[in-house]
C-alpha cells in the first residue's frame, strides 16, 4: 500500500456556501480546484477539517467509528473560525452515500482502512481581514495502512521548549490548518534528531504537558491514567475520549488534569512512570518507548509496549473492525 495519505479514490463529495446557505452535496470526480490568487483561504487560513476512517469487517461490511463526534467537532471548529455550520445528520448521510459508491476502495488487509478527510475552505477572492462570504466543502478519501513507520511498536518523542503550538484563547482546540503549520518546524527538528514526534508544553509557562504533534497524550503513573485536561489549546480528540470512556468502564483511576513535565520526570525517577502513549484517529494508540526532555532520556516500560496500551489498542480496533462487542454504541454502519 502507498504511504499514508498519498493515494486517493476517484470520487469526492462537494458543496458550496453562497447567499447564506449550503448547496446540496454532490458526488463528483476528484479533480484540481480552480482558485483566484486572492482566494481567502490562501491568505488568511480560513479552513477547518476532520479526519476519520471507514473500516471493513471480516464479513465484508463497512462501518464508521463515532462519526457523529467528528462532525460535531467540525462544526465547533467552524464556529471558532466564523465558518457557517452544516447540518450534521445531513452531512453524515452524504458521507455514507460517497462510501457506498466508493466501497471497493475500503481495503480488507489487516490494520488498513479508508481515511476520510472532510474540509471547508473560504473562497472569497478578497484581500482584507474579514470573514469570507463564500465557502467550499469537500470530502476526499484515501486508503491507508499504519500512520507511523514503526506501526504499533513504541515511538520516540522529543519535548520542545523552543517552540509552542498554541495558547489558550486562540484556536488551538480547533482542527485548522494554522495549528499544523505552526507545528512543522519543531517536528522537522525532532525528525532530524531521530524522533518521531514532538511533545508540546503549554504556551505560557512552558511547564505543563499539552499534546503530541498529531495525537493526544496519556501517562500511566502508579495506578493513575492521566491525560492533560482540555483547556482551550488542546484538540479534543475522539480517540482520547474513547480511551477515557474505556478506562472508566474498566474501573481504572482516570484523571483529566494539569500534569507538568517535572511530574513526569519525577515519576520516572521514582519508578512510577509505567507507560506513555498517544491516541488519535491515524494511529489509534501509539506507545511511547522513549522521551527526550532537555537531553535527559526517559526510557518507558523498557522500551516495550505497555499492557494498558496493548489492551486499549486491541479493544478499540476490535470495535472498529467489527470483531469486538460495541457496548458503547460507537459503530455507525455504512
Amino acid at each position: 500500500m502507498a504511504a499514508f495519505g498519498t493515494q486517493f479514490t476517484a470520487k469526492m463529495v462537494t458543496s458550496r456556501f453562497r447567499d447564506g446557505q449550503w448547496s446540496n452535496p454532490e458526488v463528483v470526480p476528484v479533480e484540481p480546484f480552480s482558485m483566484h490568487p486572492a482566494t481567502h483561504v490562501l491568505h488568511y487560513a480560513s479552513e477547518c477539517f476532520e479526519g476519520l476512517k471507514a473500516y471493513r469487517t471480516a464479513d465484508g461490511r463497512i462501518q464508521l467509528f463515532r462519526p457523529q463526534e467528528n462532525l460535531k467537532r467540525l462544526n465547533k471548529s467552524s464556529r471558532m473560525l466564523c465558518i457557517p455550520e452544516f447540518d450534521e445528520s445531513f452531512l453524515l448521510e452524504a458521507l455514507k452515500k460517497l462510501l457506498q459508491l466508493e466501497k471497493d476502495w475500503v481495503p480488507n488487509a489487516p490494520e488498513t482502512s479508508l481515511y476520510i478527510r472532510p474540509t471547508i475552505i473560504a473562497m472569497d477572492p478578497f484581500l482584507g481581514v474579514r470573514a469570507s462570504h463564500t465557502y467550499r466543502f469537500f470530502i476526499i478519501l484515501s486508503p491507508v495502512g499504519a500512520y507511523y513507520p514503526e506501526g504499533f511498536n513504541p515511538i520516540k518523542i522529543q519535548v520542545t521548549r523552543e517552540h509552542v503550538r498554541a495558547v489558550r484563547g486562540g484556536v488551538g482546540e480547533a482542527k485548522t490548518l494554522g495549528n499544523y503549520a505552526a507545528s512543522l518546524l519543531a517536528g522537522d527538528k525532532a525528525h532530524q534528531a531521530g524522533y518521531t514526534q514532538v511533545l508540546w508544553l503549554d504556551g505560557i509557562e512552558q511547564k505543563y504537558v499539552e499534546e503530541v504533534g498529531s495525537m493526544n497524550i496519556f501517562f500511566v503513573i502508579g495506578d493513575e491514567l492521566i491525560t492533560p485536561a482540555l483547556n482551550g489549546s488542546i484538540l479534543p480528540g475522539i480517540t482520547r475520549d474513547s480511551v477515557l470512556a474505556l478506562g472508566r468502564k474498566w474501573g481504572l483511576t482516570v484523571s483529566e488534569r494539569q500534569i507538568s513535565i517535572d511530574e513526569v520526570v519525577n515519576a520516572h525517577e521514582a519508578g512510577l512512570l509505567k507507560e506513555i502513549f498517544g491516541s488519535g484517529t491515524a494511529a489509534v494508540i501509539s506507545p511511547v518507548g522513549e522521551l527526550n526532555y532537555d537531553g535527559q532520556i526517559l526510557q518507558v516500560g523498557g522500551g516495550s509496549v505497555g499492557p494498558l496500551s496493548q489492551k486499549l489498542y486491541q479493544a478499540i480496533t476490535e470495535i472498529q473492525y467489527g470483531a469486538g462487542d460495541d457496548a458503547m454504541g460507537w459503530v455507525e454502519p455504512v
